[in-house]
């Protein structure tokens, strides 16, 4: 493991809350869609935008907290203005067709499924608990490709798919944050 890897999994052990936030945010999302299926495009569309942002924006200060040099931060920072891109997309286009829409959320789940799983192969030796990682990337990559392959699909079942995929995702961030607290709080004395 190189030093990089080292500082990077430090970051993101000191800064175990982020990921808190990042999860919770995700849930939330999760469950506002399945307690609401009946929200029109548009609110889909700017609901989906505030979380994509507020992702990012939690990405970013993941990256920015740790200090320490660009290289071992690179993909929460790609991931983070990948986030707020799709995001502030979505506020300008509001009336983006349910295909368009579909193929926004599918991309942006790949791109940074890919990106989580990159970072979870390169802290598996340094991060405990990396697999919680690589299964929330796992899932971003799943569930992008599923929506890839049936973009036609009905916006009900895409609204449940879409609240499906972030509760997952939004645990998997939790269990990792609070497994990273157990870490910090046994290795840093009160």
């Amino acid at each position: 493991m190189n030093s990089i890897e080292r500082r990077l999994a430090s970051m993101l052990s000191r800064r175990w809350w982020l990921l808190v936030l990042r999860g919770v945010a995700a849930i939330g999302f999760g469950v506002l869609t399945w307690v609401m299926p009946g929200l029109s495009l548009a609110s889909l569309v700017l609901l989906f935008g505030a979380y994509s942002t507020a992702d990012g924006i939690f990405a970013l200060a993941s990256a920015f907290a740790g200090g320490g040099d660009q290289d071992s931060r690179w993909a929460l920072l790609l991931e983070g203005l990948l986030g707020i891109g799709v995001g502030v997309a979505t506020f300008f286009a509001p009336a983006i067709t349910a295909v368009a829409l579909v193929y926004y959320i599918a991309i942006w789940a790949i791109a940074t499924g890919v990106l989580e799983i990159v970072l979870a192969v390169r802290l598996r030796r340094e991060l405990p608990g990396e697999w919680l990682l690589f299964l929330a990337g796992l899932a971003s990559v799943v569930f992008g490709g599923v929506i890839m392959a049936h973009p036609g699909a009905g916006a009900l079942s895409i609204i449940w798919l879409i609240g499906s995929y972030a509760v997952l995702f939004g645990v998997a961030l939790l269990l990792l944050a609070f497994k990273l607290r157990r870490i910090v709080e046994g290795v840093i004395p009160r």
